[in-house]
Formats: C-alpha cells, structure tokens, sequence
C-alpha cells in the first residue's frame, strides 16, 4: 500500500466538500491549506438560509447560459469565495495558503484568491476563463492542474 502525497490527500478531501454543493450545473469544492493543515472549506451552493437550486431552479440554465458567463444571475455562492467567508468569521488569515479546488477559479474568485494572499493553487478540472490565468501571472500566484 502506497501512503498517499499531499496533494493527493487534499485534492480527495476536496472532492467530498464538493459533494455538499447544491448547484445543479456543477458541484465544486474548495479548501484553504497552509503547513499542511486546513483552514477552511467552501462548496458552491446558495447563502445560508436561502432556499437551494435544488428547489426553486437555475436561472442560468433556464436562460441556457454558458459556463463562465453572466455570474451576477447565480444565486450561489462559489466554493472559494465560500472558503473566504469561512475565515474571515472565524477571524482566521488566508495570506500565504495553498488552495485545493475541484475547478480552476474564475476571474472574480481569482482577484478575492489574489487580495487574500494565496501563493499556489491546485486544481482538478478546467474551467474557460482566461483573464483569470492572466491575473494569477502578474501576481505571482503559482498554478497548477492536478490529474490524478
């Protein structure tokens, strides 16, 4: 039996937060790691005490909107933004963690992952936003696809 990586571990712990999503396109999960220790969780689903896509529908989808587009007609929120929600009430600082994704962030999670202080980030699956790659270049931030 082979002990599994770190980054094998994480990316496995991040596949069942996504199993908590209540988005009917695409269930992501997130996690916040520094020193190999979690901070923080996130999957995509809507605000706390909102009813969930599961029952009352997908804009998007009824408007057969494309992934990557018109995010300001979602009601969820996404699992990295939800990983930063999870910190700052718990007062806990993001500078300088690694984070674990299902999906590769979009621009706008990618300009909060920024500000945050994120230094890498691991993902799984692609996802079609180009500024975003653009803007974790300029600012330093180290990206890389996981396939296993």
């Amino acid at each position: 039996m082979t002990r599994l990586s770190w980054p094998e571990y994480f990316m496995s712990i991040v596949r069942l937060v996504s199993e908590r999503s209540t988005c009917l396109r695409r269930k992501v999960g997130a996690i916040a790691v520094r020193n190999q220790r979690i901070l923080a969780t996130g999957y995509n689903g809507v605000p706390s005490t909102l009813r969930h896509c599961e029952e009352v529908g997908c804009l998007r989808e009824k408007l057969q909107i494309p992934s990557g587009q018109r995010h300001e007609i979602c009601r969820g929120i996404h699992a990295e933004q939800n990983v930063i929600i999870q910190a700052a009430t718990t007062n806990l600082n993001l500078a300088g963690a690694d984070l674990y994704s299902t999906t590769y962030p979009c621009v706008l999670c990618c300009k909060m992952l920024i500000n945050c202080g994120f230094k890498h980030i691991f993902y799984a699956e692609s996802y079609p936003d180009e500024l975003s790659a653009q803007m974790f270049e300029e600012a330093g931030v180290v990206v890389e696809k996981l396939s296993f």
